[in-house]
């Protein structure tokens, strides 16, 4: 899988909304799958880097990507149901949805944890992914097969002392992969977790400061993964974690 060689026409005439698209993976996944064929939308919060990765999709040859511009953190239920409504509208399905949008925190001792911190980093990698979940769903529906990627990591499979806040929301991210993957294995909406391990994102460099980005994966050299998921070549892989960069 994460040698996979994807056909040229995997994607074509699909349509995949992708979170925090305007950098690091989702702006390589946007990028990624329009140029196998589908029509991204593209959600982030900073309208400049969404319209930055629209002119290259553009550029490239791809089909007019859609930007929908909206803060996770301040996002409810609401927005999710509007936005689905929306999507519903101008699409009439929604064949993909990569939830790559997420917010690591401050790296400290579980003791020190402020409530603002926890509540901060599990409305973005957490909450925003239940709320929109529960909005896209129907539109899901529409879509002959669906595929549902959701973003893990190796703290939320194994504790890592000082990484609270964000291990928990990603143990609680593979939690709501394994509930809505076990929910609908009878349905055409498959989920699945991708852990991309090391690469070099801003996140990551936050993390690792004195890290050579140098020795990572760029973001580019870690598709074939999100490609294989989110393609037909997958329909039997439902409620799995999978790593990009396994040891």
């Amino acid at each position: 899988m994460n040698d996979y060689h994807a056909p040229k026409d995997l994607l074509n005439k699909k349509v995949i909304l992708i979170t925090g698209a305007g950098d690091g993976i989702g702006k390589q996944a946007a990028l990624t799958y329009s140029q196998y064929g589908a029509t991204c939308i593209l959600l982030g919060k900073t309208v400049s880097k969404l319209e930055s990765v629209y002119d290259e999709i553009v550029a490239n040859g791809g089909a007019e990507p859609a930007i929908v511009p909206l803060d996770l953190q301040g996002a409810t239920p609401e927005h999710y149901a509007g936005m689905a409504r929306t999507i519903g509208d101008q699409f009439g399905k929604l064949d993909g949805v990569l939830l790559n949008a997420g917010a690591l925190g401050h790296l400290s001792r579980f003791a020190d944890i402020s409530p603002e911190e926890w509540q901060k980093v599990m409305q973005i990698n957490l909450n925003s992914s239940v709320y929109m979940m529960q909005a896209l769903l129907p539109v899901l529906a529409h879509a002959e097969q669906a595929s549902v990627i959701l973003t893990s990591s190796s703290v939320g499979k194994k504790g890592r002392a000082f990484w609270g806040t964000y291990a928990v929301s990603k143990f609680a991210t593979e939690g709501l992969m394994q509930v809505l993957a076990d929910e609908y294995k009878n349905s055409s909406i498959r989920f699945n977790c991708i852990n991309p391990g090391a690469t070099r994102t801003a996140m990551r460099a936050s993390a690792f400061p004195a890290e050579q980005p140098e020795t990572l994966k760029t973001p580019e050299e870690i598709m074939p993964l999100y490609l294989y998921l989110m393609g037909n070549d997958s329909l039997s892989i439902n409620g799995q974690s999978l790593d990009c960069q396994p040891k």
